[in-house]
């Protein structure tokens, strides 16, 4: 956060228009990343010097995917440079923002350079412009986009509205996409696996058990619409007398959707008249410890802002 701080003040406050996308990155008047080697010269950097970002927010690369870009390499070379900035531990390494794919690919081939633009950025900016890459070429799964929004928020306190403005998404889809990290951890394999989509999990956190409605919407193949409706007549269950329950008010339903975005976790709200209470589900004692923590914090905001 220091870093980011200091970034901010030596900049003037002002912002990078990350949003823009990658080409305001390398240069201004570069409307295109294919301009990229136009409008700023590239360095070639002997590639054992290079090694991948700390804030990579990918975590599973394709390898078929890879290949094919390896017999690319091999007859083109690299086209398109890397970004890289200089690690602050070493006099020769350099830390990978963007291009992690074209690096692994020219191993592979046997380059022994690759060429790179170095750029001066704070963890901030390295890890907002390795997800906005990421997004751009849909190389991220839903939950590795779901873990970086998630870091943007707690180590360099982004709001979702940042969020939404730096990606170029709207705030309804990083809200959405926060919902994931409160998934227990079957349905994440699931989802990181690609037997379910990200829109099927989050239908099935409203249900009683979410694993198991996950497990039959694999076994069945439902689709979304399928599987929400699964998830409402679970969610509801039989009243007493065999009467269905009555809907539940869509503003409910919103809070919760935005109090669970916001903590990573399922909630739950039960009104009785004025009164109610507020469930929040966790699935490890990490999880707890975070919503200790986070309470903790806002009870030391709200002090500081009283003294």
């Amino acid at each position: 956060m220091e870093d980011s701080k200091r970034s901010a003040e030596a900049g003037g406050g002002r912002r990078t228009n990350l949003g823009r996308g990658l080409s305001a990155l390398f240069g201004e008047e570069a409307d295109d990343i294919q301009a990229l080697d136009k409008v700023r010269q590239s360095k070639q950097v002997p590639i054992e010097f290079l090694h991948p970002g700390r804030y990579q927010p990918r975590r599973t690369f394709d390898e078929e995917a890879i290949q094919g870009l390896v017999d690319s390499v091999r007859e083109k070379g690299i086209l398109q440079p890397l970004l890289v900035r200089r690690d602050p531990g070493s006099n020769t390494d350099y830390e990978i923002i963007a291009g992690e794919r074209r690096w692994r690919a020219a191993q592979i081939a046997g380059l022994h350079e690759v060429p790179v633009i170095i750029r001066d950025l704070s963890d901030r900016e390295a890890l907002e412009i390795a997800l906005i890459e990421n997004i751009q070429r849909q190389d991220l799964t839903p939950l590795e986009e779901a873990e970086g929004f998630r870091r943007l928020m707690e180590e360099f306190e982004h709001t979702q509205e940042d969020l939404a403005r730096v990606v170029g998404k709207s705030r309804s889809h990083v809200a959405n996409m926060m919902r994931l990290l409160s998934l227990p951890d079957p349905i994440k394999q699931m989802v990181q696996a690609g037997e379910i989509t990200a829109g099927h999990a989050r239908a099935v956190l409203t249900a009683d058990d979410p694993v198991a409605l996950a497990r039959e919407v694999v076994k069945h193949g439902l689709n979304v619409r399928q599987t929400e409706e699964l998830a409402r007549r679970s969610a509801e269950g039989p009243r007493r007398g065999g009467r269905p329950a009555a809907p539940r008010d869509v503003d409910l339903t919103n809070l919760e959707d935005e109090i669970s975005a916001r903590i990573g976790l399922k909630v739950a709200i039960k009104p009785q008249g004025k009164r109610g209470s507020i469930t929040i589900h966790y699935q490890t004692l990490d999880q707890l410890d975070d919503v200790l923590r986070r309470l903790g914090q806002e009870e030391n905001r709200e002090e500081a802002e009283a003294g």
